[in-house]
């Protein structure tokens, strides 16, 4: 794999750009001498590459494989055409990969350079002069000295350094910018990864959010996803790719965790140490830390990133505001959840999604072979692991390494153990997410994981609503901020699959071996289990069966007594499955009910719940009679549904049921007659809604 930009792969450390008649044998031929005597590899054109006015292919090489550019602005160096292509060429490859460009005006007045005066405004003027008296081509030569004006004008604008015959010595200028450069590529780069995909793209378009060549302002940048996702490996290329832009660096890692350890104050000591250069820094409060960074760093253009940010309050110790940096400062915070950014008023927000097929199979396979050539033995085991992983770069670089040089047979067990129970290394860094979470929240989470993924979000809204009140559309909105979930196609909610399986291996560890002591039931196995075993218990609180049975055509045959031992029981969901009976109980904690082809006339006589809040009972067996019970035993209704029911000739009063907001009675072919009072229900639901 090619080595990306951000892991410093430069054939030149620095690329003089210069016009040879005023310094080469002087200030540049200098330059160039103490660049390379401290060992700075440097690239000085000769004579004999200036083909013309037009850059060579050769240079055009050189360039790309810069990293840092000097611009040596003398007396005419706008006179030479040849200057100015060479630097409307520089400075667009410069922006584009974030490189730089060090302007350096030698005995010349950088506002001339800005502004077209002096000298240059002279050496542009005849260079407008040559054009009009060209027979041809007049309109691509103007178009072309405006690019070399604007080039001009942005190169000037750039910080750099004026010299001044007169003010100080030529050679202490000199060992000025040679340590400048020194310090710049004596830096070592941050460790990315061993096999970094996929980031080439992404450090590019967090690049154009970061700005990095305005100086004018100081920008913070939040980068947002999954945990494991890659937020810190994108952070970290983004540090080695913009850092020669800076006076002052500072990564600061794992910040959720070294303030739990060590507190904010430690974090703002390490900032203001690696900033300043200063090892006896001594802060004994965050407020105290806030005033020294105020003071000391104001001044200082410096590049800083927060990794793993969980909570608000290190954000105002350590980032505060954006007046606490000097201009041309950026911020970067990476962190699971995005409203700790929309908190701290971070504007330029950018989501790390997950991996691309292509780029998921490069990771896999050099993870688990160590290259990109795999045996195609391989790729079918393959497929199911990316299936799996579903583009989470940790799972694909926990399970490919765990199977590094191992048979297919090997990989076709591994894969098969993981998808009935996840790696504890996956699960450990995902969780983070759910432990921060309120005691609710997590709640909500575990129904949505286990039970609900795939559901239109109006619904599950009013499942869960008449399990835990009126803040559904906050809670759920929290759980999308920390990157738990997300809305889909039709506000469908959808989870990560890896955070679907953490979320189902939290209830199932709970007790691992039996299944009638979890808190939710889904997997068809389990549930049919505990009904035909009567082995619930009051621990469970949601029974889901979502899922087609292992034999889509055997009856169950269950105990009809086992929904007793479920004391708490809110919801139960049956949509499959062929029941050989109806329940002989179900338990008055019920809050939601919705059973597709129940089986029996009418619910258990003893069934009186008050919290009753969602009854459907589609393509049921049920009557006008038994529907006509409802108004006396379930006063707190809100939704029914007995869609396809046949044998319901009329609707009976509903009167009793001054909650109901919703009903649908859809293709009930017998259905003659609808009591008055619905027409109440109507004009009641048409007032709320």
């Amino acid at each position: 794999m090619a080595v990306p930009s951000f892991s410093f792969s430069f054939t030149y450390d620095v690329f003089l750009s210069f016009r040879g008649e005023d310094t080469r044998y002087g200030f540049t031929g200098n330059l160039y001498r103490a660049l390379r005597d401290r060992g700075i590899h440097t690239f000085i054109d000769d004579e004999e590459l200036r083909k013309g006015d037009e850059i060579t292919s050769a240079l055009e090489k050189a360039i790309e494989g810069s990293r840092i550019f000097i611009i040596v602005f003398s007396l005419n160096y706008a006179s030479s055409s040849f200057c100015l292509n060479e630097l409307a060429y520089i400075l667009p490859h410069a922006k584009r990969n974030a490189l730089l460009v060090l302007p350096l005006f030698y005995d010349v007045v950088p506002s001339h350079v800005r502004h077209h005066t002096g000298s240059f405004g002279e050496a542009l003027d005849a260079h407008e002069k040559r054009f009009r008296g060209m027979s041809q081509g007049f309109e691509l030569n103007i178009e072309k000295l405006n690019k070399w004006k604007m080039a001009l004008r942005r190169a000037a604008n750039l910080s750099g350094y004026h010299f001044k015959h007169g003010e100080e010595y030529e050679y202490q200028f000199i060992e000025r910018i040679v340590e400048l450069v020194s310090k710049k590529i004596n830096r070592a780069p941050l460790h990315v990864g061993d096999y970094p995909v996929g980031l080439e793209a992404r450090v590019l378009e967090v690049k154009l959010l970061l700005e990095v060549g305005s100086d004018d302002v100081v920008h913070l940048v939040g980068i947002h996803g999954l945990g494991g996702i890659g937020k810190t490996t994108l952070a970290l290329a983004l540090y080695n790719s913009i850092a020669d832009h800076f006076e002052g660096l500072c990564f600061l890692e794992n910040v959720r965790e070294n303030s739990n350890k060590h507190g904010l104050h430690h974090l703002q000591r390490i900032l203001l140490s690696q900033v300043l250069g200063e090892n006896n820094i001594n802060i004994t409060s965050v407020r105290q830390g806030i005033s020294m960074m105020q003071h000391r760093l104001r001044q200082k253009k410096i590049l800083l990133i927060l990794d793993d940010v969980d909570k608000h309050e290190q954000l105002q110790a350590i980032v505060g505001r954006p007046d606490w940096f000097g201009p041309g400062s950026r911020v970067i915070i990476t962190t699971r959840d995005k409203q700790l950014l929309s908190c701290h008023l971070v504007e330029k927000l950018y989501k790390v999604k997950k991996l691309e097929k292509n780029n998921a199979l490069r990771l896999l396979s050099w993870k688990g072979f160590r290259t990109e050539e795999v045996d195609t033995s391989y790729l079918n085991v393959m497929d199911r692991v990316l299936a799996y992983a579903s583009g989470h770069p940790l799972a694909l670089e926990v399970i490919g390494s765990k199977l590094f040089s191992k048979s297919v047979k090997e990989w076709e067990s591994a894969i098969k153990q993981y998808e009935k129970i996840p790696s504890n290394q996956i699960l450990e860094v995902l969780k983070v997410s759910f432990d921060a979470l309120e005691e609710v929240e997590k709640s909500v989470f575990l129904d949505i994981a286990c039970c609900f993924k795939g559901y239109a979000l109006s619904e599950i809204e009013d499942i869960l609503r008449a399990h835990y009140g009126d803040c559904m559309k906050y809670h759920i909105g929290v759980l999308v901020e920390k990157s738990l979930m997300k809305y889909g196609y039709n506000s469908v909610v959808t989870l990560h699959d890896l955070i679907e399986d953490m979320g189902k291996e939290i209830v199932r560890e709970k007790s691992p071996k039996n299944p009638g002591k979890r808190s939710r039931l889904w997997s068809p196995e389990d549930i049919i289990q505990v009904l035909e075993d009567n082995s619930g218990s009051g621990e469970i609180e949601i029974i889901c069966l979502n899922s087609s049975l292992p034999d889509k055509e055997e009856i169950v045959g269950w105990n009809r007594k086992a929904f007793k031992k479920m004391k708490n029981l809110k919801t139960l969901i049956i949509k499959k499955g062929k029941f050989s009976e109806g329940p002989k109980y179900l338990p008055n904690s019920l809050r939601v009910l919705e059973w597709l082809k129940y089986p029996s006339q009418g619910l258990p006589p003893d069934f009186r719940s008050k919290k009753l809040a969602i009854c459907k009972l589609p393509s049921s067996s049920f009557g006008s009679l038994e529907l006509a019970e409802f108004s006396k035993k379930f006063m707190n209704m809100t939704l029914l549904n007995f869609d396809e029911c046949e044998g319901l000739t009329h609707i009976p009063d509903v009167s009793g049921l001054p909650n109901l907001e919703k009903v649908s009675f859809k293709n009930c072919k017998s259905l003659v007659t609808i009591h008055d009072s619905f027409g109440f229900l109507v004009s009641r639901a048409s007032q709320k809604y």
